[in-house]
Formats: structure tokens, sequence, C-alpha cells
């Protein structure tokens, strides 16, 4: 699934071909993806400026002049494709702006999901209402941390993938902060020291940072709008490498919780 850095490097790569275009053709070649397309659609962006693009977790924004704001879900396959040769099966919704440039949504599994709602109501939109902070500002802190976390027995790893704790963190990205900061993904998450928080949060946005320069990871379908893949995936200290060594020569280690795989080196993330 696309996480937070790859909703990211997509949105930036949107930003060129939509921000301050009109929107001239709007089709959807099915009517839902994971859920239906609001009826509506077509009419309301056909026509409309886009004025502004972001991201909120693992969601993308595009809002228009008209006071509304397409959200779209990568789900596990998603991918915007900025001016196909030609159109595929798995093209589901397309856009073309006032430049003659097209963009069209490719989900093979239609597990993503397009929403348009007004601009003023976004963060009341159901998924953010109770989401926690973004973790690349300066609201995700070791002292809001330290808080969040008070009493709670659960793994860190299991709290950092909570949305209510900490908005658009995934697998792949929490097993390597964890690693970063040196403390095992099963470790107590109530019972983790502000000092070692400090360095939990410092590695969450130096991780996501750098995914995001390197364009994210590639997994399975994931690209980049302009059709290149994301490289963070040769950076990885821990993910996807069971078995090989760890910086300090031990073997990274894999296991299995509630479906996830957790990748972690005994050696360094003794606590």
């Amino acid at each position: 699934m696309p996480e937070l850095p790859e909703v990211e490097t997509t949105v930036r790569g949107l930003v060129p071909v939509l921000e301050g275009h009109r929107l001239v053709q709007v089709e959807a070649r099915r009517a839902d993806l994971r859920r239906a397309f609001p009826p509506d659609l077509r009419q309301r962006l056909t026509g409309a400026r886009v004025t502004s693009l972001g991201r909120r977790a693992k969601y993308g924004l595009i809002a228009t002049d008209r006071g509304d704001t397409l959200i779209f879900h990568l789900g596990m396959s998603g991918k915007w494709r900025i001016d196909p040769d030609a159109l595929g099966a798995h093209d589901h919704f397309l856009l073309e702006t006032d430049e003659g440039r097209r963009l069209a949504l490719n989900d093979a599994r239609r597990f993503g999901s397009l929403d348009l709602v007004r601009s003023d109501e976004v963060p009341a939109y159901e998924p953010f209402v109770k989401m926690g902070p973004e973790p690349l500002s300066d609201a995700f802190s070791a002292p809001y941390l330290l808080g969040a976390l008070d009493g709670r027995s659960a793994p860190i790893k299991a709290m950092l993938l909570d949305q209510r704790i900490v908005a658009g963190l995934g697998n792949i990205y929490v097993c390597e902060a964890l690693h970063m900061a040196g403390i095992a993904p099963t470790r107590a998450a109530g019972r983790i020291s502000l000092m070692r928080l400090e360095r939990l949060v410092e590695a969450v946005k130096i991780v996501l940072a750098a995914a995001i320069e390197a364009g994210g990871s590639t997994l399975r379908d994931y690209a980049r709008p302009d059709g290149e893949l994301g490289y963070f995936s040769k950076q990885w200290r821990v993910y996807g490498r069971e078995g090989e060594a760890c910086a300090c020569g031990t073997a990274i280690r894999r296991r299995v919780d509630s479906g996830r795989s957790t990748f972690f080196c005994p050696r360094c993330q003794r606590s």
C-alpha cells in the first residue's frame, strides 16, 4: 500500500500539472472503486480551476475555486498517470486540463477511493476526525507522544500505526524509524522514556523526509505520476531484509503480528 511518502510524492508530482489550471474534462470510467463515486462528481469538477493540492495522512487533496476538494486514496495499488500514451482497463477516472494535459487514476485492485467534499468541511471528513498530528509537523513531538502513550501497554510499533496517535505512518517507515531509534518494536509504548521518544520522533521525521526525497518505496504497483519508480527501498535499514546483516553485523529478523511483518535487529533494538 502506498504510504505517506508515496502519497506526498504523488501530490508533488501532480502540482505542476494541475495547480492553477482549469479542468475541461472529467470522466468516471466506472461507477466506483472501493465505494461509489459521488453522483455529482463530473458536474462539480468540470470547468473548475484547481487552486491547491495537499495531503492529509495517506490521502491526497485537490482543492478547486468552487469551494470543493477532491479527496483521493490510492488503496493498495492506485497511482495517477500523467499523459498516458493509451488508456488501460484499470484507468478508472480521468481529468483533462486547459493545457491539454491528461491524468488517469489507475487502480488495478480498486481498493482506492474518491470523494468530493466542501473545502471548509475537509477537517470534518469522517476519516480525518480522529486522526493524530502529521508526523512531519511540529505538533508531533516527544512531549506529545509521551502524553499520548501514557499508561499504554501495547507495543510501540502498534501504537505508531494507530492513526489516532499519529496520522499517516505505515509499516515500512515505522520499522525503519524504530531501528534508527534503537527501540524494540515489542517495547511497551507507555514505558519508553522522554529521551528515547525524542530519538524516535527525530527518526520518524528523518526517515520520512529521506523517503520523500527518494520518491517513495516501490512496492508492487506503486510508481510516481511521471512513471518513475521510488528508490527509497535501496536505503532500507531492516525492512524486507530478513536474514541479511544489519549495520552492526547481526542478522535481521522478521516476526508477524496481526498479519503484518515486522523487521528488526535483535542487537540494535534490544529494548
